[in-house]
């Protein structure tokens, strides 16, 4: 999962999450159940050392495809890749910026102020072009954001065509999380929309204290990942932004050398909490870069069992599980250098492995047929899930509902669980009802600021008009002896994203056999519904472009 790591350290110093009283046995009519042994055997292969962390590309992590594929394969399910295999092969362009070749020059027309790379702006490669270079007027677009349901357009009365636009990091404080996380996704699109040349990011005070300019400027040097479609071009949506720069505030003054209002000033509005307005800065600016690629490939693993219905058996519920993890780090200070990914997300795959068998070992067989989809690229930005929703191997349309398995943290004897998207589709009342057979409970989503559900695999299909939902562990433990929340926000805390997330990690397997049956009975109701999922007409997902 793609998640803040300061999460982690706030829901510890909090403190709000008690134990649970000890919930009611479960009860439920399910002829099957997932197996913990089994569990641990998936969780322990793929999270092994021998697999590397799993990065996209490397040996690791086609041995962890081939061992899913294999998987599909003795369980029976029917070839969903292409060609007739198990396996949706993708190209990816992995991009670097050449050393020494980024710049960034600000011409007030009396005075040309070059900025320092690395310490007062940032860049990165392009996927499209090997070298770039534009030289544009400069229009403060305010946070970037258009949004007629929220009132906003940061464009009004601005003419931004053939010029560069420069944007505040973040969004308005008043917008609900999870559609803002969604508006400043989109920064790049309303941009391109209405003509820009080139996009600079203004980082602000709110945004040092969440992540300071000094620690973006560390990962600065890595490489990007872009899937390429079939007939090779990238998957470059706006290839009309020819260049990009994010700026630290405190060397931002050159660019506000002839506006009508100082950079002071709308640092003082973001202080106050108002929006600032859009305006012309009066200066150009000249963005230069030379980016070198390279090609990797990688694959998504997919499997169906057909239904059992005649025509409901031409729809499909889709369950999501990806299986790349981060490799291998680089820090020369640690002794173990493998980034296992048991929780992240050895474990989600290895509940899609054990939710495919129980499906296929059912007394009876779902009225619709269910897609089990192992999705690469994850860490890299949602991008194996993103290609599938852009090339999927059954018609999109015919998608009813996609169930996400990302990183169940299998840590603790949970008592609730939260899902994430339940708010927004008829998905909530699967969920819950659900839930109920094994005596857990549905909890709000107790993060909101986190706006997970813009943040995982299920996402990208989520644009496509998918209802989707997506579960984790709650903070609220069974026994009086432990404490979910602090289980949790220790886990981020010490060992999200490095090496020892990995299967020495006390994990509770029969708290995954609840787990995976939950998200058993969640698909099996989908697929057996008279009806399938719909979006609330009240969700800002209902409709997106």
């Amino acid at each position: 999962m793609r998640i803040r790591t300061l999460m982690g350290a706030a829901l510890l110093s909090t403190g709000l999450f008690a134990c649970a009283e000890q919930a009611v046995p479960p009860v439920h009519a399910n002829n099957v159940s997932a197996d913990a042994q089994t569990l641990q055997a998936h969780l322990e292969f793929l999270a092994s050392d021998a697999l590397e962390g799993r990065d996209t590309g490397s040996r690791g992590h086609e041995i962890a495809a081939q061992y899913i594929g294999s998987n599909f394969k003795s369980l029976g399910l029917q070839p969903a890749g292409d060609d007739g295999t198990y396996y949706q092969r993708i190209k990816f362009r992995r991009s670097s910026l050449k050393e020494g070749s980024a710049s960034f020059v600000v011409d007030t027309g009396s005075e040309q102020f070059e900025l320092e790379f690395g310490k007062e702006f940032l860049t990165g490669p392009s996927a499209y072009a090997e070298q770039n270079e534009v030289t544009a007027p400069v229009v403060f677009v305010g946070y970037g954001l258009v949004s007629e349901e929220f009132g906003l357009n940061d464009y009004a009365n601005v003419d931004v065509d053939g010029k560069v636009v420069m944007m505040l990091s973040g969004r308005p404080a008043e917008l609900p999380s999870e559609e803002g996380a969604h508006l400043n996704s989109s920064k790049t699109k309303f941009a391109a929309e209405r003509g820009a040349v080139g996009v600079i990011t203004l980082h602000t005070p709110a945004r040092e204290k969440v992540r300071p300019f000094k620690v973006s400027a560390m990962y600065q040097r890595a490489p990007s990942v872009t899937w390429l479609s079939p007939d090779g071009a990238p998957n470059v949506a706006y290839k009309t932004i020819v260049g990009g720069a994010y700026i630290d505030y405190q060397a931002a003054e050159p660019l506000f050398a002839n506006a009508a209002i100082s950079l002071d000033e709308i640092l003082a509005q973001l202080a106050k909490e108002e929006q600032p307005k859009p305006f012309e800065l009066g200066v150009s600016v000249t963005m230069t870069r030379v980016s070198e690629h390279e090609e990797i490939s990688s694959p998504n693993v997919a499997a169906i069992l057909p239904g059992s219905d005649p025509e409901l058996k031409n729809e499909y519920v889709l369950y999501t599980a990806h299986s790349d993890h981060i490799g291998m780090t680089q820090d020369l200070s640690q002794d173990d250098h493998i980034n296992n990914g048991a929780m992240d997300n050895a474990s989600g795959v290895s509940v899609l492995l054990e939710t495919a068998r129980m499906f296929v070992e059912a007394a009876e067989r779902p009225k619709r047929s269910i897609i089990f989809l192992s999705v690469t690229a994850e860490e890299r930005g949602l991008l194996g899930a993103d290609y599938f929703a852009h090339f999927p191997t059954v018609p999109l349309q015919q998608i009813v509902a996609n169930v996400n398995l990302d990183m169940p943290v299998l840590l603790y004897d949970f008592a609730d669980v939260i899902a994430f998207g339940s708010t927004h589709s008829t998905l909530g009342e699967s969920v819950a009802e659900a839930a109920g057979q094994y005596g857990i409970e549905l909890s709000e989503d107790p993060m909101p600021e986190q706006a997970i559900f813009t943040r995982s695999d299920h996402y990208p299909f989520v644009k496509k008009g998918v209802p989707a939902v997506f579960l984790m562990t709650g903070f609220t433990a069974k026994g009086e002896d432990e404490n979910g929340g602090e289980i949790w926000g220790e886990f981020f805390a010490e060992h999200y994203h490095r090496p020892s997330d990995q299967p020495s990690l006390p994990i509770n397997y029969e708290a995954g056999v609840v787990f995976t049956n939950i998200n058993y009975e969640i698909g099996k109701t989908i697929a057996n519904a008279a009806e399938r999922p719909r979006w609330l007409a009240d969700s800002f997902f209902a409709d997106l472009d």
